[in-house]
């Protein structure tokens, strides 16, 4: 882990969510949305507007230059206006998203783990997301103990348990 460090999400990095959100959104190569089309939808801006608040929670990754280059972090949505991952009231959804030049290098790992322990001690029993059954960070949320819990075309929501 010498070629990036975390540290925990704050207020000002709403810019840099903005991007992962737009990474994780649009992970393939052949993108078929802009940056601005992905944060102005309503269904993804929801992951980072007003970012942070009470009961936000996230860590960045950066290179050794300070540079960031991923985010990991979760959101309470509420149940009238759910997310694509949403399972049930205070349970929080995760975003994660990598710099396409940083992705298969362990960044992704240490930023679900490290978020993972900031759930557990904000006192959240379980997280949630959704992730296209074709991308490969599926691979990665089963490996760290996340389950599906329903099926939609193409997509899962998935649910791991806190304890």
């Amino acid at each position: 882990m010498d070629r990036f460090t975390l540290r925990e999400a704050t207020g000002t990095d709403a810019r840099f969510l903005g991007d992962m959100l737009f990474e994780a959104s649009e992970w393939m190569p052949t993108r078929t949305r802009t940056r601005v089309d992905v944060l102005a939808g309503p269904t993804t801006a929801k992951y980072i507007a007003g970012w942070k608040r009470p009961g936000d929670g996230g860590s960045v990754a950066m290179d050794s230059a300070g540079t960031p280059i991923g985010a990991c972090w979760y959101r309470l949505l509420p149940a009238h206006d759910p997310g694509h991952g949403f399972v049930a009231p205070g349970v929080p959804e995760l975003t994660l998203g990598v710099v396409p030049v940083w992705r298969a290098q362990g960044i992704g790992r240490a930023l679900l783990e490290a978020v993972v322990v900031q759930a557990r001690a904000a006192g959240y029993t379980r997280i949630s997301l959704s992730v296209d059954r074709a991308n490969y960070a599926q691979r990665l949320y089963v490996s760290e103990g996340f389950h599906t819990i329903e099926k939609s075309t193409g997509s899962d929501t998935m649910v791991r348990i806190l304890r």
